[in-house]
């Protein structure tokens, strides 16, 4: 399968630089995946399309402010961190700039030294590993010093580092948002609820792989990178539950996709509460055996998401409709508008 047949031309002034004011005011293009048959409307209609007994998951997943500027201590050069993972006790992968001037024993400080990092080992990828001193609590330092890692596709800066978090962002760990759960408002949500529609939560710690191109003309030979999940108890026998009694699935993001998909494919097309880290790769071709529908945004061009897309509805459907979505100017990417795929 050739990487080629998921490009499209997409005009740079339709990749949203700022998010809306109103979460909801969204533009949702509504695509049935089995006709191709295409709507335009408001993120808030989603409620129209969500039925009684249906189950929506969401990825409460939260991103850390992992974008660190410091000085090295022996020359006071600048030197940026963007941290990916935690590996140990205090220890960090992350990606480094300038790399080539931060070897291992290189100390970096932040913050007038209330931070320091020593650089003790490198990564395959060109990243390095950090272990942290400080006093005091990590996450709120953290929260003091760093900045929200945007995607490299976004210029202009961030008035509030919130906006880049899902309202129902919980538990610490990724490098990048969830960005389809960045249309839903508390009040939306309990209007979900109060239709009858159940709601879960999963976890999967984005990692900037996430925005990392594929390199192969033959997609067969990509390599995904591996992000940590988690599904409790509770969640699985909630989804269990939905399907047997009929209800759809329907998965926010790519990121909710992806763990349900492994747990699925797992266990056999049911749910069990499971955790570790997954590199599944949905591509056209995949047989999906535990979500009906999925909300996403709008993706890049060769990208592994629009690959799942496609994996879903089918190839033709979803270029077609990328297509319209250009023609029609939707904002595109993190801080877009997005699609609901399902069927009638």
């Amino acid at each position: 399968m050739k990487l080629e047949w998921f490009d499209f031309d997409l005009p740079s002034e339709l990749i949203a630089q700022t998010p809306l004011k109103n979460r909801v005011e969204s533009r949702l293009m509504v695509l049935d995946k089995n006709t191709g048959e295409i709507e335009h409307r408001t993120f808030k209609d989603v409620l129209e399309y969500l039925h009684p007994g249906d189950c929506l998951v969401l990825n409460d997943t939260r991103v850390l402010p992992a974008r660190l500027f410091g000085v090295k201590e022996d020359t006071g050069a600048k030197v940026e961190l963007l941290l990916l993972k935690e590996v140990g006790d205090d220890q960090w992968e992350a990606l480094v700039k300038p790399g080539k001037k931060v070897k291992v024993g290189t100390k970096v400080i932040f913050g007038d030294g209330i931070l320091t990092a020593e650089c003790i080992g490198s990564t395959d990828f060109g990243g390095r590993i950090f272990k942290f001193s400080y006093d005091g609590i990590f996450y709120e330092i953290l929260d003091q010093l760093g900045e929200m890692p945007l995607p490299p596709y976004i210029t202009e800066q961030l008035d509030d580092k919130d906006r880049y978090q899902t309202v129902f962002a919980k538990v610490e760990g990724s490098a990048a948002a969830p960005t389809a759960g960045l249309h839903f408002t508390e009040e939306l949500l309990d209007q979900i609820r109060e239709k009858g529609v159940h709601i879960a939560f999963i976890t999967l710690h984005v990692g900037l792989g996430t925005f990392r191109p594929v390199q192969v003309e033959d997609i067969n030979e990509h390599q995904m990178h591996a992000e940590f999940y988690q599904m409790t108890e509770g969640t699985a026998h909630l989804l269990n539950k939905v399907k047997e009694d009929g209800g759809k699935i329907i998965s926010v993001g790519t990121t909710s996709t992806r763990t349900l998909e492994t747990i699925a494919q797992k266990f056999n097309g049911r749910f069990e509460a499971d955790s570790g880290w997954t590199d599944i790769f949905i591509y056209p071709g995949f047989t999906f055996k535990g979500i009906d529908g999925m909300i996403t945004n709008f993706h890049l061009p060769k990208s592994t998401l629009i690959m799942l897309v496609s994996a879903l509805a089918n190839r033709e459907i979803v270029m077609n409709a990328y297509k319209e979505a250009v023609q029609e100017r939707y904002r595109f990417f993190s801080f877009g508008d997005a699609m609901l795929i399902t069927e009638k």
